[in-house]
């Protein structure tokens, strides 16, 4: 299929937007005949594209699909069939198209009978399973449906839409390698479906697998290579892609604007993320798409009312919808009603069961809930659907945590880092892992690591200092004290965090057994300020003050400084004045 056609303007393998309108044309007439054959989400997708430029005039409007002998003999059928289906009777409609010829007659009976098939097993598994248990129940159409297909495959009988039923069905018998070559030709013949882009999409798990496809050079690669980078966490590339697709015309697309939010959402960047989901509601106020990760920002952030607002509102548009019941799930969680909140999940996982945010969602729920197996068993679902997924391996992990049992713990950790290998949160948990496991150079390894790439939770420096104690490495657990407390007073956060009296009660003690008295007296008064260190900071200012009085030198005649300014910095913290400790010493 190499030199098939990419219906789309290009040279030199670059994608080229010069030409907007023919752009525009080519979108107004896939999102027609996605339709035509009942793919809604393809069609609404290019019509969505083709809002976001500017309107032709009547004069150049794609004029419809040129109707074939075969279209002919087939429209009484095909227009009967496709009343039926879109009013959900796919053996209805099937029955009618049996026996038809044309292109767009054959998908839609082939594909009735797929949805039919899917939709006896989503009716066996909600009315015999909860959503917990492992489905056993098999789409059974699907095998008939891939001999049939096979064989039209290699009489080349398939046309674009043909090739993407084709691998479909061969995704969901996990035939993955097949699935995806088939997919790939899908992208060739036709390349402004969406649909089989994104079916590809969901099947690469690295940015490897991306290197070795042969994708045709058209506009719609960049689209595409934009969602697999957000998908894989490649969010710098992302955000690239998606901004030259704005420069090249498509600021207005609202798919685009959602993106960028989704992959500023995947860095935690949330007031970033926050700003963009709040535009995107003043463009678009009935979207539901991607409002169950605006949901998830504002329970990070705790924003209650704001996070009830989009709940109701959402239920007011459509409370039926996978991402309504997501929201009002986080709402609920927020408000630490986890069994609610998990009811909420549960129903999302009725509409639609492989709904990987509620998946995941609902694991954290049970974890909340203390039901670690019911937990361990929603992950798993998440992994299913979605092996990208590093909440759902990061949650196993955690389940893992609480039934000590720290080999299984590493592994998922391991899975989590290797898809967010700058999170600082998987690398402490990598971390604490290790050290449970007695394997305190990795875990010193990782604890570095979380700090070298921005530690959100600045604990991964405390972490380190502790290690270093334990190991009788004085000097290197002093530095680390000294450069967490630096930190903490930098970020100007309150000084009421956990670990600041622990590392102020440390370096008091060491600089006391250095002998610099000043030092060790200025942390022993800020040890005052503590509750848990008080007592200490009191007892080692008075055997200061006795040394002071036996034996010193005329130099303590003047008063050493017992505090130190409110506000720390790199020039007035209580370590300037100690020898300089190389901090690469405590890098692995």
């Amino acid at each position: 299929m190499a030199a098939a056609v990419a219906m789309a303007p290009g040279s030199g393998g670059a994608a080229d937007f010069s030409d907007l309108r023919e752009i525009k044309k080519q979108l107004l007439s896939v999102a027609e005949r996605s339709r035509e054959r009942g793919l809604q989400h393809s069609g609404k997708w290019a019509a969505e594209l083709a809002f976001a430029l500017e309107p032709l005039p009547l004069s150049e409007l794609p004029p419809p699909p040129a109707l074939t002998e075969e279209d002919a003999r087939d429209l009484d059928a095909y227009t009967l069939a496709k009343s039926y289906f879109d009013l959900k009777e796919y053996d209805r409609a099937a029955y009618f198209l049996r026996g038809c010829k044309s292109q767009k007659a054959y998908f839609l009976y082939m594909y009735s009978r797929y949805l039919s098939g899917e939709k006896k097993k989503d009716d066996e598994t909600v009315d015999s399973l909860g959503p917990l248990e492992k489905g056993q129940v098999k789409n059974e159409a699907l095998r008939e449906l891939r001999v049939e297909l096979s064989k039209k495959h290699k009489a080349r009988e398939l046309d674009g839409f043909g090739l993407y039923l084709y691998g479909v069905v061969l995704r969901k018998l996990d035939l993955v390698k097949e699935a995806i070559d088939v997919f790939v030709e899908a992208a060739h013949v036709l390349p402004l479906h969406w649909g089989a882009w994104l079916e590809l999409c969901n099947l690469i798990t690295d940015k490897e697998m991306l290197k070795f496809l042969s994708l045709p050079d058209t506009w719609m690669k960049e689209f595409f290579l934009a969602h697999i980078y957000t998908e894989l966490q490649l969010i710098e590339e992302a955000l690239q892609k998606y901004q030259s697709l704005i420069d090249a015309g498509f600021s207005k697309s609202t798919y685009i604007i959602s993106q960028i939010a989704v992959a500023y959402h995947n860095i935690r960047d949330i007031d970033k993320a926050l700003s963009i989901f709040n535009e995107l509601r003043k463009q678009d106020p009935y979207r539901i798409e991607n409002m169950d990760t605006f949901s998830n920002l504002l329970y990070v952030r705790s924003m209650k009312p704001e996070l009830s607002y989009l709940a109701h509102n959402l239920c007011e548009i459509d409370k039926y919808r996978v991402e309504t019941c997501c929201v009002i799930g986080n709402y609920y969680s927020l408000r630490s009603q986890h069994e609610k909140a998990a009811l909420y999940f549960q129903r999302a996982l009725k509409l639609n069961p492989r709904y990987l945010g509620a998946w995941t969602l609902m694991g954290h729920e049970y974890m909340e809930m203390k039901n670690t197996s019911a937990a361990i068993q929603a992950y798993r679902h998440a992994i299913e659907v979605n092996k990208r997924d590093y909440r759902a391996w990061y949650g196993l992990g955690q389940t893992y945590e609480i039934l000590k049992m720290p080999f299984y713990c590493l592994y998922y950790y391991r899975r989590a880092h290797q898809l967010r290998p700058n999170d600082s949160r998987m690398l402490v948990a990598l971390g604490e892992c290790y050290e449970k496991l007695n394997q305190l150079v990795e875990a010193k390894k990782c604890y570095w690591r979380a700090y070298a790439v921005g530690d959100v939770e600045k604990m991964a420096l405390v972490k380190l200092s502790k290690l270093h104690e334990q190991l009788n490495e004085s000097e290197q657990a002093a530095q680390c004290y000294i450069k967490y407390i630096q930190d903490i007073y930098s970020c100007g956060e309150i000084v009421e965090h956990l670990e600041v009296s622990t590392a102020f009660r440390y370096l008091a003690q060491y600089y006391f057994k250095c002998k610099l008295w000043d030092e060790a007296s200025a942390c022993a008064q800020k040890c005052c300020a503590f509750n848990d260190t008080r007592e200490e900071g009191k007892a080692l200012l008075r055997q200061i003050l006795q040394l002071r009085n036996q034996g010193e030198t005329s130099s303590t005649d003047v008063p050493a400084p017992l505090f130190l300014p409110a506000s720390l910095s790199a020039n007035n913290t209580p370590t300037r004045r100690v020898s300089p400790l190389n901090l690469s010493s405590v890098t692995p």
